[in-house]
């Protein structure tokens, strides 16, 4: 496993580079990167095709610029410079522990006073420029794509502090245990709550904005298939804890092209330090599982990746506002629903029966994905905004 990039780097290309990059980040990185893509392209698509009003606002240009501004810039440069100096200072401490060195109180004073002085000269070119100028209100034209940065900083922070809280609602021993580690650790992240918390926040700011909730949702649909294949890479590189049960059967003829690996896997050098010490490993990850498992995550970003390739291939084929992203509703839980078979997982006991958190949320998507199908399909007999 690789817990870092640089530790990916080494063993793929032999470059012995310390990057304080964790191998798990750089994936979330790169599926909100091809979530923004996909759901852009379709926004554009839907704009060119006349789907998407187009909103007018009123701004104000040549603001002048006040105190408050001054304050403001300069404490996000202060806060830049205190930890960006020491990040450079003491680089082998943030190479080490990169989430502990950030969230910590740790930085350089000379440093946040650099920020300081850029945070206001900065500041202060712009009010330089702006002399002799007056305050004028114009109306702007804002197409739905234009968007796209804040509903990515929604996603952004909706989706972490979902996963956060989702999971620390399904491991509350961990919670109780150690409260802050639980709270502000990068680890232990659970998909669906970031979802769901992040589409009731993007939904009601589209809305909001005036894009209707059924070019949204299906403008996001192939995005958010193909970011959660691409976050599953991440945890399977990474060996972040999700993954199978312990698989000890032997390997099916079926599946005798596939490396071993492909059907069970120890996961060593794992990024949780999770199992039995590695004879003879040096450094921070020298653990892997006593007993093979499911690489769960590997089939899962297999399966999503995809999927959502076939969506965005057949996405034109659909007529009706709504079916690809009930489509996609049905096709993730669908896969989550059968992964959750040979998964580790907390479970819940319903009725006398063993449930996961994954579980009921993914049936819960399968049926909303069925309803929402029937919903749509007669919804557009009477309301023709529904058609495509």
């Amino acid at each position: 496993m690789y817990p870092t990039i640089s530790d990916l780097l080494l063993d793929l290309f032999g470059l012995n580079f310390p990057l304080p990059i964790q191998t798990f980040g750089f994936f979330m990185a790169m599926s909100f990167a091809a979530a923004y893509w996909f759901t852009n392209q379709e926004l554009l698509r839907k704009e060119q095709a006349g789907k998407l009003l187009v909103q007018h606002k009123l701004v104000t240009i040549n603001k002048p610029i006040e105190l408050t501004d001054y304050l403001l810039n300069m404490g996000i440069y202060a806060l830049i410079g205190f930890k960006l100096l020491e990040m450079i200072l003491d680089y082998n401490a943030l190479v080490e522990n990169p989430q502990v060195f950030i969230l910590s109180s740790k930085g350089n004073w000379f440093g946040a006073i650099i920020g300081l002085a850029i945070g206001y000269f900065e500041k202060h070119r712009e009010a330089q420029k702006l002399k002799g100028k007056t305050a004028t209100q114009i109306n702007q034209t804002i197409q739905a794509h234009e968007h796209m940065g804040n509903i990515l900083g929604l996603a952004a922070i909706g989706g972490i502090f979902g996963a956060k809280l989702f999971h620390n609602l399904e491991n509350i021993d961990e919670l109780m245990a150690n409260p802050i580690d639980s709270l502000f650790s990068f680890s232990g992240l659970t998909f669906y709550g970031g979802l769901i918390v992040a589409a009731v926040l993007i939904l009601r700011y589209t809305t909001k904005n005036g894009i209707a909730w059924y070019h949204m949702v299906d403008a996001a649909a192939v995005g958010l298939m193909m970011a959660y294949g691409i976050g599953r890479v991440g945890c399977h590189l990474s060996g972040d804890g999700d993954w199978g049960i312990v698989n000890l059967a032997a390997k099916p003829e079926a599946l005798g092209f596939l490396p071993d690996w492909f059907w069970a896997y120890q996961y060593p050098h794992n990024v949780i330090n999770e199992g039995v010490n590695i004879p003879n490993c040096i450094g921070n990850h020298c653990y892997m599982l006593p007993n093979p498992v499911f690489p769960t995550p590997l089939y899962e970003a297999l399966i999503s990746i995809i999927v959502a390739l076939i969506l965005w291939m057949v996405r034109k084929q659909f007529k009706l506002a709504g079916q690809l992203f009930f489509t996609y509703l049905i096709c993730n839980g669908l896969e989550r629903f059968l992964i959750e078979k040979i998964r580790v997982n907390n479970a819940y006991h319903l009725l006398g029966h063993p449930v996961t958190q994954a579980e009921i949320i993914s049936f819960s998507l399968i049926i909303a994905g069925i309803i929402g199908l029937w919903w749509v399909k007669n919804k557009s007999k009477t309301n023709k905004a529904y058609i495509l």
